[in-house]
């Protein structure tokens, strides 16, 4: 019996469910609505390979990805993004800005999960108006020509979305996931394996080496259908450390730590250090002073720290969602302002 032949047999019953559904674009239908113009696409290209000479050593510049915590309100975004261009312009001898452009949280238990999913906040839902909406913010960002980094937080949501990243970040709750690991290994950019939870390095580095190696994995095709996909591997993957339950590991002990460990497993050394997240222990604040102590180790010779992540937005903290918002406060982790970051990455 053939595919089609099976498709058209007689159904099973349905599974009995909980929920609902609600019918999708396909990622083809939502790309041909709203396309990526040559122009961009060839910048896409272009800071993707940017991105991968600063990771294997070949740019001594240092790879910085900043930007809000998740994104909330489009029009501060792109306010946000004025001004990060305009900087990263004027600092691009020395540092590659990489825009935190995050559509959706991972949550601990339950919240708000980004843009992406609920962009009226509402608690309902709306993927529908999310894609469309993530999709059209990602494009307005990438014709100011900032290259653009997320969480690939979904397995679907880079079928819709991930023409237009530049980098990708896998988060400490996802690393250990197979299936997370196995489309790592299709994605066309450079992507970052966070350290666990818990501040090991031990599930990012076995991430890395499953991505780097093809899979045959679940997947749905560009017309929506369920498809195997075959990859053929990413070798373009690092470590970023990102502390743990109590733990920071940005001092130089710990780096050399990890960068040995990676060298031992036969994978790239290359370390990005999240300055936020538990290295900040939740105070954004910590941010400034993480940062210019792991620049300082570059400074005194340690090449293998290719990059800092920072937690950045137009005002200083965070704020509970309510209907009278700070503008260009983030609504979940707290971050440093326009002007902090700024500042910082002028004085670094």
């Amino acid at each position: 019996m053939n595919i089609e032949t099976l498709n058209q047999a007689n159904q099973p019953p349905q599974m009995e469910s909980v929920g609902g559904e609600v019918l999708l674009p396909t990622p083809a239908a939502l790309r041909t609505k709203l396309p990526v113009p040559a122009h961009v696409q060839a910048q896409i290209h272009r800071h993707r390979e940017a991105i991968r000479r600063v990771l294997n050593g070949k740019d001594a510049r240092t790879l910085v990805v900043v930007g809000p915590c998740s994104i909330h309100d489009e029009v501060a975004t792109l306010e946000y993004g004025e001004k990060l261009k305009a900087l990263a312009d004027e600092v691009g001898d020395r540092f590659l800005i990489v825009m935190r452009s995050y559509l959706e949280k991972p949550r601990t238990t339950v919240g708000w999960k980004g843009l992406l999913y609920d962009p009226e906040r509402t608690g309902t839902g709306d993927l529908n108006e999310g894609l469309l909406r993530s999709r059209r913010l990602l494009l307005n960002l990438s014709d100011m020509g900032l290259p653009l980094a997320t969480e690939a937080l979904s397995l679907f949501a880079m079928d819709y979305l991930g023409d237009l990243v530049s980098w990708t970040a896998i988060g400490a709750r996802t690393t250990e996931s197979q299936v997370h690991r196995e489309m790592v290994s299709g994605l066309p950019m450079p992507t970052g394996f966070k350290n666990g939870t818990d501040g090991s390095i031990g599930v990012a580095i076995n991430a890395m080496k499953s991505a780097a190696h093809p899979h045959h994995r679940f997947g749905v095709g560009s017309n929506g259908a369920p498809a195997m996909i075959t990859t053929e591997g990413n070798p373009d993957t690092h470590l970023v450390l990102r502390g743990g339950r109590g733990i920071t590991n940005y001092d130089s002990d710990s780096i050399r730590e990890a960068m040995d460990a990676l060298s031992n497993a036969g994978v790239s050394a290359s370390v990005m250090v999240d300055c936020s997240h538990d290295n900040a222990q939740k105070q954004a604040v910590r941010q400034l002073e993480i940062a210019r102590e792991v620049m300082s180790q570059k400074r005194t010779g340690n090449r293998n720290i290719a990059g800092l992540m920072l937690e950045s937005f137009l005002e200083e903290g965070r704020q509970n969602d309510s209907n009278d918002l700070i503008y260009g406060c983030s609504l979940t982790d707290p971050c440093i302002s326009w002007e902090q970051t700024e500042e910082l990455l002028r004085d670094l």
